[in-house]
């Protein structure tokens, strides 16, 4: 294998199979080169764009030889290499872009878990484009806003964006910020739009809100009124449909106890909530305390959850044992071996684990694994489509 670099290089080669991280693996002379903006099969010339001297380096293909026939014209021109790099798929039709994810899900779980599954990546309402609820943009030097490169800090200004919800982006597009700040807009479930500006200034960063602040937000049957930019899924549908399977798959007893970690404003606690009624009991756990408030003012009406503002390993240990039913719904790093030992030793009959990254679900199914407890079903989702990433929810007994 050459120890030589090849960053700046320009190579031809054939396009292999899809990986987790929005490319495809390829391999040139012993060395494995993750290839984006090409597709399974295609042949292509790809440039080196990183390259660190070890067995693998990174490309762009930047001409395609030979097209895949699952290839279609990226609706917007900034998904190209050197460009934006928000979108990983624009180039692959539609449904082939849920093939390609449900792929990526499948191999992690054989990986990682030592679970061979086969895998369907369910569309949500509403089609590919016009679904970003939540966009975080950066001004470049000449004060315009728009999204980093691939990997880089170059900022690539922006007329438009085809997967955000249609004129949220105006106001933050039609005029010029201070370079370098940043700037988070949300479009609401009432087609309100709420802009924060986040600058830097002398070391320090300053948050300004621009517009609204209060986002409502409609799910489980149930009106919320939360901080703007706090957390909430990004696809429109994506809060509804995953509460839906939550309380399918749940099945909290009556007058049992159930845990709600990483609660958020208490989407799914809203939901074991009435399962367990009023002479049961649910432990909601968040570490964000303006979460935590949202969520105690949200579910005045439900007295049964009780909320605890603290990081979930710590919560836990004094939490009361047994618990019928546990649902996380951890960051995109994943739960991690004392998280989930600690669900384990509440002794749950049922775990439903939300997930927005599959390479850490299957590393926490296979902890999960080790203590009896076994996948016995999951659904994946594409709540964010025309990228890499996939929403999947999985049920542990």
């Amino acid at each position: 294998m050459s120890t030589e670099s090849w960053l700046g290089r320009t190579l031809e080669l054939e396009v292999g199979a899809v990986a987790h991280g929005g490319h495809c693996v390829s391999r040139v002379d012993g060395r494995v080169v993750f290839v984006r903006h090409g597709l399974p099969g295609e042949q292509v010339l790809a440039h080196i764009t990183e390259d660190k001297g070890g067995s693998f380096c990174r490309a762009d293909a930047v001409e395609v030889l030979k097209p895949s026939p699952e290839r279609v014209e990226p609706p917007c021109p900034l998904a190209a290499p050197g460009e934006c790099g928000g979108c990983d798929w624009q180039h692959a039709k539609p449904s082939y872009q849920l093939e390609l994810k449900a792929a990526i899900v499948a191999e992690q779980l054989k990986r990682l878990a030592g679970i061979e599954r086969e895998v369907v990546v369910e569309a949500l309402e509403g089609g590919p484009l016009d679904w970003r609820s939540r966009v975080r943009l950066v001004a470049g030097k000449d004060g315009r806003a728009g999204f980093r490169a691939h990997h880089s800090h170059q900022v690539i200004a922006l007329d438009d964006c085809p997967i955000a919800v249609p004129g949220e982006l105006d106001e933050v597009l039609a005029r010029k910020w201070r370079p370098g700040s940043e700037l988070e807009v949300t479009s609401d479930g009432e087609g309100r739009t709420h802009v924060r500006e986040l600058a830097t200034v002398k070391g320090k960063v300053r948050a300004r809100q621009l517009s609204g602040g209060v986002a409502m937000q409609h799910a489980a049957g149930r009106d919320w009124r939360l901080d703007a930019h706090g957390f909430w899924q990004v696809h429109p549908a994506a809060a509804g449909t995953l509460a839906a399977v939550v309380a399918e798959w749940a099945e909290a007893p009556l007058g049992g106890r159930a845990w709600d970690l990483y609660a958020g404003v208490g989407l799914f606690a809203s939901v074991l909530a009435e399962q367990v009624g009023p002479e049961g009991s649910v432990l909601a756990i968040e570490s964000g305390r303006r979460a935590v408030a949202d969520g105690q003012e949200n579910l005045a009406d439900l007295p049964q959850v009780h909320w605890h503002a603290s990081r979930v390993e710590h919560a836990l240990a004094d939490a009361t044992k047994p618990v019928d039913v546990v649902v996380l719904d951890p960051p995109r790093k994943g739960a991690g071996k004392a998280v989930v030992e600690s669900i384990v030793e509440g002794a749950p009959d049922r775990i439903v684990y939300v997930a927005c990254d599959p390479a850490a679900l299957a590393r926490d199914i296979a902890i999960f694994a080790e203590h009896g407890y076994g996948l016995s079903d999951l659904r994946a989702f594409d709540a964010f489509p025309m990228t890499q990433h996939v929403e999947c929810v999985a049920l542990l007994q």
